[in-house]
């Protein structure tokens, strides 16, 4: 199997409304400086084939509030970028939504990275919690 790096990111992405709306469901709105973000941990049963099990996936929204159509289409360019570039920093099967602000359109895309890489260390971190309280102690 190839190193996450060198796949594609559409391989990574959420693609079903069902998808979006369980991760909506299982967590909180959170927040950074140039988007909010919320991200679910995905148990194997929840995934429908085994590379989905392993794997983290992310979804971006950008509501029609973001400005037009070239607009939102450049965020959405920009923003999967720099998902590409900081996904292999994803190691848990979680799913994350991100929800980018108006600035990020005039943001320098090495910050946007950072950002993005930023929110992506959140949710590691988080995810990584997560499992720790769910697996029991071994003795």
């Amino acid at each position: 199997m190839p190193a996450p790096e060198s796949k594609p990111y559409i391989v990574f992405r959420l693609r079903k409304h069902a998808d979006y709306q369980r991760v909506y469901k299982a967590s909180r709105k959170q927040f950074s400086k140039q988007m909010a973000f919320f991200f679910a941990f995905r148990s194997p049963e929840t995934a429908i084939r085994a590379m989905d099990a392993s794997v983290p996936r992310v979804g971006l929204t950008v509501g029609k509030v973001m400005g037009k159509a070239v607009d939102r289409n450049r965020i959405k360019r920009r923003m999967r970028e720099a998902v590409r570039h900081n996904l292999p920093s994803l190691t848990l099967p979680v799913d994350v939504i991100l929800h980018p602000r108006r600035s990020v359109i005039d943001l320098d895309f090495a910050a946007l990275e950072r950002e993005v890489a930023h929110v992506f260390r959140q949710v590691q971190n988080q995810a990584q919690k997560l499992t720790a309280q769910q697996t029991p102690p071994t003795e």
